[in-house]
C-alpha cells in the first residue's frame, strides 16, 4: 500500500475508483534519553501503514522535515521554518489533489505540526483535506489515560516511545528511569501544540529532552496495543473520509 513501491497504472485503477490517500507527518527531533530522533515520524507512518492494512488504502511517503525550534539546542534535531514547512505540505497535498486522489487524509505525529496544516486546510476546497493525530482515536486516547495518566506529558511520551519499542526494539532508559518533573494543568494549557521557549531556555528547564513525560514507562506490549488501537480508529476515519469523498 506504499506510493511509491506501486507502478503508475496501479495508481491510476485506484484513482479511478474515488480513492483518497494518507499522509503520514513527523519530526526529526530529539525525544529524551530513551527515544529515537524520528520518534514522530515513525509513529505516524507506522500507524497510517497499519490502518492501510485494514482498510485498503495507499500511503504517500511521510513529511519528516518539520518545525521544530525549541529542541534545537539538543543534537540531531533538525528544525524547518513554519512557513518553509507550511509551503512544501501545501504542495503535497495539493501534488496529491492534482493527481486525481479524492482526499488527503493527514496522520500527525507531531504537536507544532497543526497549526500550519490547519492553515493549509483552509486554503482547499472544503473537505478535501482532514488531520488527525495518531492519538486521537478515542481508544487510543483512552489506552494512553489508563496506562500512563499524568506521566504521559508532553514530549517523549511513553506512548510514543512503546511504539517505537514495539516496531524497533527497546533502547536503555539512562536517564528516563527517573520520573522528570510534574507538568502543572496551566502548563499543559499554554504550552499545546509545541509552544516552548527557545532552545537553550528549553534544554535548561528539561535537560535531559522530556517535557513531563515518563518514558521508561514504555514497554513494547504497550506499543503492540497502542499501535492497533489507533490503526483501527484511523482506517475507521479513513473510510468515512473516503465515503463521503465519493458521493455524488
Amino acid at each position: 500500500m506504499k506510493l511509491e513501491n506501486m507502478t503508475w497504472y496501479e495508481v491510476e485503477t485506484r484513482i479511478k475508483e474515488g480513492a483518497a490517500i494518507l499522509l503520514p507527518v513527523g519530526s526529526t527531533e530529539q525525544h529524551g534519553p530513551m527515544g529515537r530522533i524520528g520518534t514522530d515520524t515513525i509513529c505516524a507512518n507506522a500507524v497510517a501503514l497499519a490502518a492501510a492494512e485494514l482498510c485498503g488504502a495507499i500511503v504517500a511517503p511521510p513529511l519528516a522535515y518539520t518545525p521544530a525550534p525549541f529542541n534545537t539546542a539538543f543534537p540531531g534535531t533538525i528544525s524547518v521554518s513554519e512557513e518553509t514547512f507550511q509551503n512544501l505540505a501545501h504542495e503535497v497535498i495539493s501534488g496529491c489533489l492534482m493527481q486525481g486522489f479524492s482526499g488527503v487524509f493527514i496522520v500527525n505525529g507531531h504537536g507544532a505540526n497543526l497549526e500550519p496544516l490547519r492553515r493549509i486546510a483552509e486554503q482547499l476546497p472544503v473537505d478535501r483535506c482532514k488531520i488527525r493525530s495518531w492519538w486521537e482515536p478515542s481508544a487510543a486516547n483512552a489506552l494512553r489515560s489508563d496506562l500512563y495518566g499524568a506521566w504521559e506529558g508532553m514530549h517523549a511520551t511513553p506512548s510514543e516511545i512503546a511504539i517505537t519499542q514495539a516496531l524497533l526494539g527497546s533502547l536503555p532508559p539512562n536517564e528516563a528511569s527517573d520520573p522528570p518533573q510534574r507538568l502543572s494543568a496551566e502548563y499543559l494549557r499554554d504550552h499545546s501544540g509545541d509552544r516552548h521557549g527557545p532552545p537553550d531556555a528549553h534544554r535548561a528547564q528539561f535537560p535531559d529532552g522530556r517535557v513531563g513525560s515518563h518514558s521508561a514507562m514504555a514497554t513494547p506490549e504497550d506499543g503492540h496495543r497502542l499501535l492497533a488501537a489507533s490503526a483501527a480508529g484511523i482506517a475507521k476515519e479513513f473510510e468515512e473520509f473516503q465515503a463521503r469523498l465519493r458521493l455524488p
